[in-house]
């Protein structure tokens, strides 16, 4: 909630904030002064017009799989009640993304996959936006992947959902979850080029055991894995094993190993 005319402020400021919250939801804050309503309208024309613009843009499925009223329903709620904590515009996805997982109040007809597309939408735009860069220094690039420990790269996130993301289009709505996790990792490219994979169980808990246990070798982690899955030949879940390490370091999700951090 918007405070604006504690007596602590200037005039001014609290002009200033009770026009704001006049823009912001006009049905509950009085249009301060003289100001004329016709242009007050275009003022909150324009404002609602920018921030559903640039929403709409980076969530791109969510705005086709909702209707209008829906939409509109959700971002003006958005738009009257999120404070944010950032003036800069790319980071308002994520303002928005934190308003549907912790402040927006649930309704009847939001598609229960909601918060996780939104999730997954934000990622490609985080990622894009990530202060990290995936050099050759840090890890050793021809380290052993099998007897050295395994690094992910900053670039790289690995992530599970309960409903297939990647899949849900106009046409393609799930309302039950799925029978099992949905498994995919998001990387960042040299060339800045993002990237979508979907993995099996198996790939996405090697890839947790390496950014959980950070000093264990690959090796180590094959073996727990197949133990984990009680398999009678653990030394072929080790030969493939190598393979997948091998396949995600020339994806680049694995840049090497720590073995020779400097």
């Amino acid at each position: 909630m918007i405070t604006y005319n504690t007596p602590d402020r200037p005039e001014f400021i609290r002009e200033q904030y009770a026009l704001a919250a006049h823009i912001r939801n006009p049905e509950k804050n009085p249009c301060p002064g003289t100001i004329e309503k016709r242009r007050i309208k275009i003022y909150r024309e324009l404002f609602y017009g920018n921030v559903e613009d640039f929403i709409a843009n980076a969530y791109p499925v969510l705005r086709k799989i909702l209707p209008d009223t829906q939409w509109h329903a959700m971002i003006q709620d958005y738009f009257a009640n999120h404070i944010a904590h950032t003036p800069l515009f790319p980071e308002m996805p994520r303002e928005f993304l934190k308003y549907l997982e912790y402040e927006r109040k649930p309704q009847p007809d939001d598609p229960p996959f909601m918060l996780e597309l939104a999730h997954y939408e934000w990622v490609e735009l985080a990622l894009s936006l990530l202060d990290e860069k995936t050099t050759t220094t840090g890890f050793d690039p021809d380290g052993d992947l099998l007897h050295d420990t395994p690094v992910i790269s900053p670039c790289a996130w690995p992530l599970s959902y309960r409903f297939p993301v990647h899949k849900i289009s106009p046409d393609f709505q799930p309302w039950q979850v799925g029978e099992t996790a949905t498994h995919l990792v998001v990387f960042r490219d040299t060339a800045f080029e993002i990237h979508f994979i979907e993995v099996n169980p198996v790939t996405a808990r090697l890839l947790q055991l390496i950014s959980s246990t950070p000093a264990q070798t690959g090796l180590t982690s094959l073996r727990q894995i197949a133990t984990e899955l009680h398999h009678p030949h653990p030394e072929m879940i080790i030969s493939h094993g190598l393979d997948l390490l091998n396949d995600l370091k020339a994806r680049g999700i694995i840049p090497g190993t720590a073995n020779n951090i400097v």
